[in-house]
């Protein structure tokens, strides 16, 4: 059973994966199907040392696992409840005055 620290390193983990735009198409990418660093580069328009850290940092926060295949390495999400929830926030709806500007200075979530 998660204690509530350990759910916090999961929300953190999961909140920093996904604050990078790149890392959030990454992802995405992932959730169709497994993928291959260079495959992921061309598809997303990424250079392949950019998806390699950007992999890196996902293998690191414990949302992607990788699997050696000869001289390529296979790429796909860690856990099927983490797809599975990853798919269900996607479905989620998002209310967002369109108006209004985030309350935190500097933010650019809304931008």
């Amino acid at each position: 059973m998660l204690t509530l620290s350990s759910r916090l390193d999961v929300m953190n983990r999961l909140g920093r994966a996904m604050a990078d735009p790149s890392r959030s198409r990454i992802l995405l990418s992932l959730l169709e199907r497994p993928g291959y660093p260079a495959d992921l580069a061309r598809d997303l328009e990424l250079t392949r040392t950019n998806v390699s850290n950007h992999l890196a940092c996902l293998r690191g926060c414990g949302l992607v696992v990788a699997t050696p295949e000869g001289r390529r390495t296979r790429y796909e999400i860690a856990d099927p409840h983490l797809t599975a929830g990853l798919a269900q926030l996607l479905d989620a709806v998002v209310a967002v005055d369109a108006g209004e500007e985030c309350a935190i200075d500097g933010c650019r979530c809304c931008g």
